[in-house]
């Protein structure tokens, strides 16, 4: 079954603890709905709306921020794939639109500002320890920090440190043009007045990126500079089955392929590869058509691995700025990806085929290839 992006929209995205301190998932993820469900061409047949989320409030945030927009009567599902929550989210959409058409607003949101402190609980003779992360694997199995993971990555696939801060000077020099040129404006949805991403920074360069110790192991490559934010943020996509879209017909992106793919969970963000290779075969397209691609940039490290892997020149990813520049909330940024792809191919007019990935712990990968239709 064919399944068109009729609209996609988000917020800014703000760092954590910046802008977005004092505002929830529902505050971030709702004034998305709305406009999403605003601008849908029949609101009557919004079906569903699916969410991802990574370590919010808990309960189901979906259906707290669609009360919240004014969607009493959708009903409403969260789902976690931990950083490809936004994609997962989009994959549950898709599936939906087979059997019930109409229209699927899907996508994620990201608080960590406001999420709640848990403990692990005491242990004979141990106090209670905080809970920083869900495990992404069994014992047995390896289970590293994703930075960790990025930097081994990195020295086997020999992508060095110069050539990382390169990249990431390179993410926010474009990020902070496409910021000035207003290419941003028409996918951001403004709450409480805020409409301008708060990470993209001007000055930075490899030179002084090169100044940054390595965050994660001694001699390692990976710093915080060549990495991507921890930060707040939503996004979602208006979805509709392809007899609900010609019957509104208006520009949009067909979805070519949409799917998951494994790896081995002891290096996550190798992820992307199998995903794409995998999306790229059942959408009909080579890499060399692509016109738009958006990777996430969660490690400059990781995304070039990726990017060489899959023979695409590092220069055609992000050429707007990614999340080593735009920020990476967590559960929202499958989602953002998509916004982004539909931001430059339909309402920039900037070519035919995009492909959008995200690697995600635990070893797996989610990718997307889109065409844009008028």
């Amino acid at each position: 079954m064919t399944v068109y992006i009729v609209d996609a929209r988000r917020t800014a995205i703000g760092s954590a603890r910046g802008m977005w301190r004092s505002v929830d998932t529902t505050g971030l993820a709702a004034p998305v709905l709305a406009e999403l469900a605003r601008t849908c061409p029949a609101p009557e047949l919004i079906r569903q709306i699916v969410m991802g989320t990574v370590r919010g409030p808990g309960g189901n945030i979906a259906r707290v921020a669609a009360l919240a927009a004014g969607l009493d009567g959708v009903p409403a599902l969260s789902v976690d794939r931990q950083c490809g929550s936004g994609l997962a989210a989009v994959e549950v959409g898709h599936h939906w639109l087979a059997a019930e058409p109409g229209y699927v607003i899907a996508g994620g949101v990201q608080s960590v500002s406001t999420e709640p402190l848990t403990y692990w609980p005491p242990t004979a003779g141990e106090p209670a320890r905080r809970y920083e992360r869900a495990p992404f694997a069994p014992p047995g199995w390896a289970d590293p920090e994703m930075g960790e993971a990025a930097d081994a990555l990195a020295a086997e696939r020999g992508v060095g440190r110069e050539r990382q801060d390169a990249y990431a000077a390179g993410s926010h020099r474009r990020a902070v043009a496409a910021q000035e040129a207003g290419l941003f404006t028409a996918e951001i949805v403004p709450v409480h007045g805020r409409s301008r991403d708060e990470r993209p920074r001007s000055g930075f360069t490899p030179e002084r990126l090169a100044r940054f110790r390595p965050a994660f192991r001694a001699g390692g490559t990976v710093t915080a500079a060549n990495s991507c934010g921890i930060n707040d943020g939503a996004a979602a996509v208006l979805m509709a089955d392809e007899d609900t879209w010609r019957r509104h017909r208006g520009p949009g992106l067909r979805v070519l392929a949409l799917c998951s793919a494994t790896c081995d969970p002891a290096r996550p963000g190798w992820g992307i590869v199998p995903a794409c290779r995998l999306a790229l075969e059942r959408g009909g397209v080579s890499a060399d058509q692509l016109d738009v691609v958006e990777f996430n940039e969660a490690f400059a490290g990781q995304v070039l691995a990726c990017l060489d892997a899959l023979g695409i020149d590092q220069g055609r990813n992000c050429r707007q700025g990614g999340a080593i520049a735009l920020g990476h909330p967590w559960a929202a940024s499958g989602a953002i990806l998509l916004t982004r792809l539909f931001s430059q191919l339909v309402r920039q007019g900037r070519g035919r085929y995009g492909l959008a990935a995200i690697a995600i712990g635990g070893g797996q990968g989610t990718a997307a290839v889109v065409e844009a239709v008028r």
